[in-house]
């Protein structure tokens, strides 16, 4: 158990929703530049889905909005519409050349460390495993799927609409569901005889 501090206090009573872990390696300054960073970001995120850009935003505009956030995003990529990515983590995010993001995906880069939780346990006081997020060239993620921390799909790769992505999927790829699982491997094209 970490130890109790005034910091924690303080920023637990602020309304902050950090671990007991996290409150104990932070301080007050880095909460307040967190927070402003926070900001930034969501009017950044919002500014992604205006109405009055569309048209400059699939593949101009939100690329480019990404990178402001901190991904690293190669070049002809297509981010639809509502797509959310993990802004407190974006530094974690690798898009790739030609990837293609349909509308309301969900890209986390971190979620709560369940692996010391037991019974009895507060989950609110858990802390965070981060991990990269990694799309490889050519991907495309279909439609309203989430992928997880620590994942990296692999080039030329199609994840179906509605999936969540727990683990890494190999290059040329085909997967669906959830938790998605491959279900088909993309054939080479034979040369023109």
């Amino acid at each position: 158990m970490v130890k109790t501090s005034l910091t924690y206090k303080t920023l637990k009573a602020l309304g902050f929703n950090y671990s007991e872990q996290e409150y104990g390696s932070v301080s007050l300054g880095t909460v307040i530049a967190k927070v402003l960073s926070t900001y930034k970001n969501s009017f950044l995120l919002a500014f992604m889905d205006s109405a009055i850009f569309a048209p400059f935003l699939p593949r101009r505009l939100r690329p480019f909005i990404l990178r402001c956030l901190g991904c690293k995003v190669g070049r002809g990529v297509f981010i639809g519409d509502h797509v959310r990515i993990d802004s407190g983590y974006a530094r974690y995010i690798t898009i790739e050349d030609n990837v293609h993001i349909t509308g309301g995906c969900r890209l986390l880069c971190h979620q709560r460390d369940l692996s010391g939780y037991r019974r009895g346990d507060d989950s609110s006081k858990l802390g965070y495993r981060k991990g990269d997020i990694h799309l490889c060239k050519g991907v495309m993620i279909g439609v309203h799927s989430l992928v997880m921390p620590g994942v990296t799909i692999g080039e030329g790769s199609i994840i179906g609409a509605c999936s969540l992505v727990t683990k890494d999927i190999p290059s040329w790829s085909i997967a669906i569901g959830q938790p998605a699982r491959v279900v088909k491997a993309i054939e080479s094209r034979e040369p023109d005889a």
